[in-house]
C-alpha cells in the first residue's frame, strides 16, 4: 500500500506551508494532507484548543489510515502536537513520525520568555508584520517566501496556542512511541535545548540536524526536508514489505 502522508504546521503560519513538500511527495506518489489547526489558516475564525487541535490531526490520521502507511509529520508547535498524539496510551494508526523544530519542553521560564515577546511584537505598529516580513525575506528562499504565510498569520490564536501547551507531557508520550521517529532541526534553532533529552527518552528515534538553517528547516532547506521525507517514506515501505516477505 502507498505510504499517506499527513503534515501539520507550526504556530501562527498554516497548511500552505507544505507546499514544496506536497508537491514533492505528489510527484513521488504519495498522497499529502495538509490540515490547517483551529484559529490558523481557512479556520483563523475558529478559537484554538488542544481538544480541537488533537481532533484535526486524528481525523487527517485515520482518514489517510485507510488507505494506506501514515506518516505523520510536524512541524515546531504541530511537531510537539504530534509527538503528544502519536504517544498516547492507545497508539493512534501511524506508522512513523517527523518531529521538526521542537525539540523543547514549553513550560516553565522559557515558555513565559517566549510569550512576552510574541505579545511585544504583537503590540508593535501592524502587528509587528514588518519586523517578520523582513527577517523572513532575509532567510527564506524565493521557492517558499510566499507560502509561508500564504494562509495568513495566525495572531489572535498565538497566546492561547501557546499557553496550552505547557500541559503537554511530552517525555511520557515519547518513551510510548513505537514507531521510527524522526527529530529535525536546524543547526541554529532556538528550539535545540532539549534534543538530547528526547534522543534519550525516545526509544525508536534518530536526531537530524540541517546545517546552516534556523527554526524554519521546512521551508528554508525544502530540498533537505523532501530528502528526509523520502528516507522516512522508504523506512515505512520497508517496514511495510516485511510481513509480506515472511508469509
Amino acid at each position: 500500500m502507498v505510504v499517506q502522508v499527513v503534515l501539520v504546521h507550526g504556530i501562527r503560519t498554516s497548511a500552505t506551508m507544505w507546499r514544496a513538500q506536497v508537491a514533492a511527495l505528489q510527484a513521488r506518489g504519495n498522497p499529502a494532507h495538509a490540515v490547517d489547526l483551529p484559529g490558523h489558516g481557512s479556520r483563523m475564525a475558529e478559537e484554538f484548543t488542544l481538544e480541537s487541535a488533537f481532533a484535526t490531526i486524528d481525523d487527517a490520521v485515520r482518514d489517510a489510515a485507510s488507505r494506506g502507511p501514515v506518516l505523520l509529520v510536524g512541524h515546531s508547535m504541530g511537531g510537539l502536537l504530534c509527538v503528544e498524539y502519536a504517544g498516547r496510551e492507545d497508539p493512534p494508526p501511524i506508522a512513523g513520525l517527523i518531529a521538526a523544530s521542537c525539540t523543547a519542553i514549553p513550560r516553565g521560564l522559557g515558555l513565559s520568555t517566549y510569550r512576552t515577546l510574541a505579545r511585544g511584537v504583537d503590540s508593535l505598529p501592524d502587528r509587528g508584520m514588518w519586523l517578520t516580513n523582513r527577517m523572513l525575506d532575509r532567510i527564506l528562499p524565493d521557492e517558499t517566501r510566499a507560502d509561508f504565510g500564504a494562509g495568513g498569520y495566525a495572531l489572535d490564536a498565538q497566546d492561547a496556542a501557546l499557553r496550552s501547551l505547557s500541559v503537554l507531557d511530552l517525555l511520557a508520550a515519547l518513551h510510548r512511541i513505537e514507531v521510527p521517529l524522526w527529530f529535525v532541526n536546524g543547526q541554529y534553532d532556538q528550539l535545540r535545548v532539549n534534543e538530547r533529552l528526547f534522543l534519550r527518552v525516545a526509544r525508536h528515534a534518530e536526531l537530524i540536524v540541517v546545517p546552516r538553517t534556523t527554526h524554519h528547516v521546512t521551508v528554508m532547506r525544502p530540498h533537505v526536508f523532501n530528502a528526509l521525507l523520502n528516507v522516512a517514506i522508504a523506512t515505512i515501505e520497508q517496514q511495510d514489505a516485511r510481513p509480506a516477505q515472511e508469509n
